[in-house]
């Protein structure tokens, strides 16, 4: 692993101010920490971007952080780092209680005081922390106490803020994800989501944001990924946005956006189509297609125009899409009906998800009425409600490691139809209950293994032909380059031609991509 020293944005040599968090993979470069480096004002010169990953020692990151000797530690909080920054905390307390810790970031803008990481901290801004966060250090630095431990950030107009571009290293833009925003917010309520809180979208100033966008593009960013929650909400801003990126186009370009499923008018679909397959990948939160339980989550969608544009989207881009599991009042065949109703429309992936409740989501108001169970450590995730058992969600659960594994992995373009076959749902829960209780393993697959797997369901308990189901495996394996020799090929079953394997690799991954 290496040290977090690699991933540091270097302002200064000797930062009184250092600005941290725990990314999920290095390739993931901190937006939030970037707004705030930009907005440091007098300060940015006294501030250094550090970034770790998960899976580093919470000592060895103190450590690399009070090397620094800095007055100041701001920590971005999420969900998914929360535990080990908990732990980062603690430690930074404990040895060195003189350095002022400020906590920011979604998972401590709510139920602050129910917090360990929030009473080990000096400080916690909830909400926005682009004006608060330098306002308070220059308080800190300038000997005045501040009166509060839990401070309400302060959501100034968008044009008050400083971009962050300018904060992405050469290093970052060589070997990381590129993450841009031309919105903030999102108009919609759905309720198991923290932009339900939101009032509305709010625009950045386009002419600045696609100045900022121009320069990172001549600086050599091919790989763009927008957070905005609704990048298809005002079509003209959508328009030019994809007009300057097919000006520009090249082959190793790549935009990534999330779309509202049933707003997708014709002007946008031509721009869309001009575009060369696999430069464009779009992801679409259907998350369910029970109109009841819509209504009660307070999500606004039209699922035959999203069915629609799904298909349509599916012939000119790479398509993920979500679905949520454990949603109340939805029962373990109403979710199947929909995975089976996404599943026929053929998206490139399907995340299959399980609800979480994410602190400050209205989502909370339906605990006990459909007796939601969520597990108290993150992430959360709902454990069992009134129409899902505890037993059936974790059946959920492994049935989206396995999906992944099998299905969103693109490697099993034979074998799959075989184990699907007319009811993908049920299908592929029986064989998730089947490897579950083959391995009692849901990671640490070899893909040699998976393909060992997919062989004898599919001839013990699917009743495949066995010289179909070999010959789908096969292909399936030898697609992926490997070349190895899997346990039924000693069956007198014969691996094909290197080279062979090779040529099918490279058309099945331009398939995929122009598919």
């Amino acid at each position: 692993m290496p040290t977090a020293l690699r991933y540091t944005r270097v302002m200064t040599d000797r930062p009184d101010i250092i600005l941290t968090t725990l990314n999920a993979r290095y390739v993931h470069a901190a937006l939030g920490l970037r707004y705030l480096a930009a907005n440091m004002g007098e300060l940015q010169s006294r501030t250094r971007i550090v970034e770790f990953v998960l899976g580093q020692r919470a000592f060895e990151i103190v450590e690399d952080l009070l090397a620094l000797n800095p007055r100041i530690i701001g920590i971005g909080v999420y969900i998914w780092n929360v535990e080990e920054s908990t732990r980062v905390v603690a430690l930074l307390k404990k040895v060195a209680p003189h350095v002022v810790v400020v906590l920011g970031g979604p998972e401590v803008s709510f139920e602050t005081h129910e917090q360990r990481i929030c009473a080990l901290a000096d400080h916690v801004i909830t909400g926005w922390g682009d004006v608060t966060f330098p306002k308070l250090a220059a308080d800190i630095l300038n000997g005045a106490k501040p009166a509060l431990k839990v401070i309400a950030g302060a959501q100034p107009p968008l044009a008050e803020i400083a971009l962050p571009y300018a904060h992405y290293t050469d290093e970052d833009i060589a070997r990381r994800f590129i993450y841009v925003e031309a919105s903030r917010g999102c108009p919609f309520k759905c309720e198991f989501c923290l932009s339900a809180l939101d009032k509305t979208a709010w625009p950045f100033e386009l002419d600045a944001f696609m100045a900022e966008i121009e320069t990172l593009y001549q600086r050599g960013a091919r790989n763009f990924r927008f957070v905005d929650r609704t990048f298809n909400l005002k079509v003209a801003v959508s328009e030019r946005i994809l007009e300057f990126f097919l000006a520009r186009m090249d082959e190793h370009l790549f935009l990534h956006f999330e779309l509202i499923p049933d707003h997708l008018p014709d002007k946008l679909k031509d721009t869309i189509a001009k575009f060369p397959s696999g430069a464009l990948h779009f992801e679409i939160g259907i998350q369910t297609f029970n109109p009841d339980v819509q209504t009660r989550i307070s999500r606004r969608q039209d699922d035959t125009q999203a069915e629609a544009n799904i298909r349509w989207l599916r012939e000119h881009a790479l398509i993920h899409v979500d679905l949520i599991a454990g949603l109340p009042g939805e029962d373990l065949a109403s979710f199947g009906r929909g995975f089976d109703r996404l599943h026929a429309l053929q998206p490139h992936e399907i995340q299959v998800g399980i609800l979480k409740r994410l602190r400050g989501a209205p989502i909370d108001r339906h605990t006990e009425s459909h007796q939601l169970r969520f597990n108290p450590d993150p992430p959360y995730n709902v454990l069992a409600t009134a129409c899902i058992s505890f037993s059936d969600m974790q059946r959920i659960s492994r049935f989206a490691r396995y999906w992944d594994l099998a299905g969103n992995s693109g490697r099993f373009q034979q074998s799959l139809p075989l184990l699907l076959g007319d009811a993908p749902f049920d299908n592929f829960m029986c064989f998730a209950d089947w490897l579950y209780g083959e391995t009692h393993k849901t990671h640490e697959f070899a893909f040699e293994r998976l393909c060992e797997f997919m062989h004898v369901h599919l001839t013990r308990v699917r009743g495949v032909d066995v010289a179909v189901a070999t010959d789908a495996v096969l292909t399936d394996y030898q697609a992926s380059g490997a070349r190895g020799r899997l346990a039924f090929m000693d069956a007198g079953v014969r691996p094909r031609d290197a080279q062979n394997a090779t040529a099918r690799a490279r058309m099945r991954q331009a398939r995929h991509v122009s598919a």
